[in-house]
């Protein structure tokens, strides 16, 4: 069975840096997109990075590409997302993504996702 595992999250001042991890197992890591979304207290979960496979295609979401960076490791199965000058609206509840579509970094919307993690939470105080 497909298995996400995000870690890295936690509580912040504003202005901190974090990185998120998801480990995956399960399925043909190189093969995949991989992506990160995030959701705040009582909204919907949105999305924020996808990476193809081979890492050479990206996509953010436009509010967050100035701050954040995803990128992966192959070697160990992991896919991160690199968090810098952290705002209170940054804070949620991060998840990790497998798509339906392996080879489609278009995946900002929650219906093409096959695979979710269980999230890790992350707080930005002011």
């Amino acid at each position: 069975q497909v298995q996400l595992i995000e870690s890295g999250g936690g509580s912040v001042q504003a202005g901190a840096s974090l990185r998120l991890s998801c480990v995956a197992s399960g399925l043909n890591f190189g093969d995949s997109v991989m992506g990160w979304f995030r959701q705040p207290p009582g909204q919907e979960r949105q999305f924020l990075a996808a990476i193809s496979g081979s890492g050479t295609t990206i996509r953010y979401e436009r509010a967050v590409k100035t701050r954040f960076t995803i990128s992966r490791e192959n070697a160990r199965n992991t896919v991160y997302l690199q968090m810098v000058n952290l705002r209170p609206e940054d804070t949620a509840v991060y998840y990790c993504a497998v798509p339906f579509a392996h080879d489609s970094v278009v995946i900002t919307t929650t219906d093409k996702i096959e695979y979710w993690g269980k999230g890790t939470p992350v707080t930005v105080s002011a």
